[in-house]
C-alpha cells in the first residue's frame, strides 16, 4: 500500500488527509507529522514557518516512517518563497528523505497545468496581502489570475472552524467568468468532504489546498488518480510520475 507523508504545520484541517486516504480506490495509509509554526498569516511568519529549521524535525520523524512520498502540506509556507524557491524547498526535503517530495503550492501549479488552463479565481482564507503573495507565485509560473477574493482570517485555528456551508457560498460569490477554474489555497480549511459539491456551485473546477496536496502525493507515488467523489481533479487520468518535483 502507498504510504504518503504529511508535513502540516500545527493543527486544523490535517485529518482531511486520513479521510480522503481511507476513501481512495485503492485506499493509501496517510502518515500526518506535525511542524512547530507561528499561527498568524503574515508574509514574514510563514516563511518562518517554511523554512528548514522548522521543517527538519518533523522530516526527520517521518524518515523513521517509511513514507513512500512527502507532501509539505502548506501552500503558504510554500508559495511565500516564490516559485523557484518552493521548488528548492521541495527539492531539500526529498533530497533528506530519500523520496519524491513536493508542497501544496507547487501542486496547485501543476494540478492547473494538467487541466490545460491559465486563467483562475482565487478566493482565499488568507489576509490581502498575503493572498496577493500567492498570486503572485502563480503568475512566475505563467498562470494568469482574474479574479481574488480574501476573508482576511488571520490564523489557521480560525479557518478551521469555517464551515462547508460558507466555503460554498464563498467559492459561488467569487466565480469570475472569465476564470477557467477556481483555488482555495489554505490548508487549514476542510474541503475534501464536499468537493463535488464545490465544482457543482462554481459550474468549473473547483481546487483545494488539501485536494491538490493528495492528487499530487498520488502522482509521485506512481497511482494514476482518475476517480469520483473528489472533484473534477481527481476525475481527470493523468498518467502517473515518479519524480523529485
Amino acid at each position: 500500500m502507498l504510504r504518503i507523508g504529511i508535513l502540516y504545520p500545527l493543527h486544523s484541517a490535517e485529518d482531511d488527509y486520513p479521510f480522503m486516504g481511507s476513501r481512495l480506490e485503492p485506499p493509501v495509509e496517510v502518515a500526518v507529522v506535525h511542524t512547530d509554526a507561528v499561527d498568524l498569516h503574515t508574509v514574514e511568519d510563514c516563511r518562518r514557518t517554511g523554512d528548514w529549521d522548522h521543517l527538519k524535525p518533523g522530516a526527520r520523524e517521518l524518515r523513521t516512517l517509511g513514507v513512500d512520498v512527502c507532501m509539505w502540506a502548506c501552500t503558504s509556507g510554500s508559495f511565500v518563497y516564490g516559485l523557484a524557491g518552493a521548488g528548492e524547498q521541495a527539492r531539500q526535503l526529498g533530497s533528506f528523505l530519500g523520496v519524491p517530495a513536493s508542497s501544496t503550492s507547487l501542486a496547485f501549479a501543476k494540478a492547473i497545468k494538467t487541466l490545460g488552463i491559465t486563467r483562475v479565481a482565487v478566493a482565499a482564507t488568507y489576509p490581502e496581502e498575503l493572498a496577493a503573495a500567492f498570486v503572485d507565485f502563480l503568475g512566475q509560473g505563467g498562470i494568469q489570475v482574474v479574479g481574488l477574493a480574501s476573508l482576511e482570517i488571520w490564523t489557521a485555528v480560525e479557518v478551521g472552524a469555517v464551515g462547508p456551508e460558507q466555503v460554498i457560498e464563498f467559492v459561488r460569490a467569487n466565480n469570475h467568468p472569465d476564470a477557467e477554474a477556481i483555488l482555495v489555497p489554505d490548508t487549514a480549511l476542510h474541503t475534501t468532504g464536499f468537493l463535488p459539491a464545490l465544482d457543482e456551485a462554481a459550474g468549473k473546477p473547483v481546487l483545494t489546498a488539501n485536494q491538490v496536496t493528495m492528487w499530487q502525493a498520488l502522482r509521485l507515488g506512481g497511482r494514476i488518480p482518475g476517480q469520483g467523489g473528489f472533484g473534477q481533479l481527481f476525475a481527470f487520468a493523468e498518467e502517473p510520475v515518479r519524480e523529485r518535483e
